[in-house]
């Protein structure tokens, strides 16, 4: 019995130490997942995580962060546990494609860190993978299961596949391209500024008119042509299962909850937007975004906006991390009725903020029932890096970004003119 109690008084101190390490481990762990951005050199806890979990890599450049990159990183996701997004730098953009990208890399980064379905972001990424640092990185360091790409082809300046070492490896995975969007369609759409590039199609309403007076260009033409062309072979096609997808996991708000409500046009869903909705969600409990119709965002913005339509918009918005819920087609007014429905406790508005077309009158009767229930506030925010901006960088370097469409339209063109069916993760 002694001998016993004396094994087990010196075993005690040894459980209580694994136990203690289990719950830092645990709890490091569950830090990683909740700050995704964090960074910790500890390549004990990164060898516990990947004998945990199986780790997905995707990588590129990421001009214009918009849904269809989310959505690549949603399929990459469902392939594993652990998503590890990486971010080619300016650097290795100009390098390879000849000019710097229209978002800067602190906007790219920005944006992809706000993706709900992205665990980690790897900065400084080179924009062909070798086998050193596929081998001592993504396979070492990071501890990759699978290296994941679209269905489109992939190659460097000599002609060869990017992905051979993975592929060679067994560690490489294809996922669909979504069809009916690109950083070409978006440049497309700016350097054209149609009266109707957010609602594309076959429809009589849907020719280009173009946003300045004056007359057409040859190249204006061909842009006009060559978005016509792509709306032919897909455009985007909203679907059922495409807005569940990106509603999942579709969390509830509690009767307790303290919900938030903000709205407006989010086009192109910049990190000027990601910001105020971080901010917005800190408020309460639950963040319900309301994003307005195409028809109301063009009344009271104006000229030729918005470059995105409702369900584009809706997309980006429901992949930020910090929304819980989405409002398609919000009504420009909040009415008691919207503040009923929703349960909503603050209704929150950016401090800085377009003027509307209708004035300030306008904007003052938007939010005069919250106002006077005393459930408005303000968000500190800005507008750097706005639409306004971007939209200005392409007309800045017009001639640049109208060269890289015209050799991006052939590849889009061969892209949908030999595409197969990939099945979607």
């Amino acid at each position: 019995m002694e001998r016993a109690a004396a094994v087990a008084s010196r075993a005690l101190p040894l459980l209580h130490a694994v136990a203690a390490g289990w719950i830092l481990l645990s709890y490091l762990d569950r830090q990683l997942d909740e700050n995704p951005t964090i960074s910790l050199d500890l390549k004990w806890l990164m060898f516990w995580r990947r004998k945990k979990k199986t780790v997905v890599w995707i990588d590129g450049c990421y001009d214009m962060t918009h849904f269809g990159h989310f959505n690549a990183f949603r399929q990459a996701k469902a392939l594993g546990d652990y998503l590890i997004v990486g971010l080619n730098p300016d650097s290795e953009v100009v390098r390879y494609k000849g000019s710097a990208p229209l978002f800067q890399e602190s906007e790219r980064l920005a944006a992809i860190k706000a993706c709900k379905w992205v665990d980690q972001v790897v900065e400084n990424v080179p924009y062909v993978l070798d086998e050193k640092y596929l081998n001592e990185v993504v396979f070492g360091q990071l501890g990759v299961d699978y290296v994941v790409h679209g269905d489109d082809p992939c190659l460097d300046a000599e002609g060869n596949d990017v992905f051979a070492t993975s592929k060679a490896a067994g560690k490489y995975k294809e996922i669909k391209r979504t069809e009916g969007v690109s950083t070409t369609d978006l440049v497309g759409r700016m350097l054209l500024m149609t009266k109707s590039h957010h609602s594309r199609g076959n429809t009589p309403d849907s020719s280009p008119v173009p946003a300045r007076t004056g007359p057409q260009s040859p190249l204006r033409d061909r842009i006009g042509s060559q978005l016509g062309r792509v709306a032919g072979f897909a455009g985007f096609l909203p679907t059922s299962r495409r807005i569940a997808e990106f509603s999942a996991p579709n969390r509830r708000p509690g009767p307790n909850d303290r919900v938030v409500y903000v709205d407006g046009a989010f086009d192109l869903l910049l990190p000027c937007h990601i910001r105020f909705l971080e901010s917005a969600r800190q408020l309460g409990d639950f963040l319900v975004v309301g994003v307005h119709r195409d028809e109301e965002v063009n009344r009271y913005k104006g000229r030729n906006f918005p470059i995105m339509n409702l369900q584009e918009r809706v997309l980006g918005v429901l992949s930020c991390r910090y929304v819980d819920e989405v409002v398609m087609g919000a009504p420009w007014v909040v009415t008691s009725d919207l503040i009923t429905t929703f349960n909503i406790s603050v209704v929150a508005h950016g401090t800085v903020y377009d003027k509307t077309t209708g004035g300030q009158e306008d904007f003052e009767e938007a939010y005069r029932v919250p106002r006077e229930r005393g459930i408005f506030t303000e968000v500190k925010s800005t507008n750097d890096g706005g639409v306004a901006e971007i939209i200005d960088r392409v007309v800045r370097n017009r001639e640049e970004f109208e060269r890289k469409f015209t050799k991006k339209s052939a590849q889009e063109d061969a892209y949908y003119s030999n595409k197969k069916y990939v099945h979607e993760s």
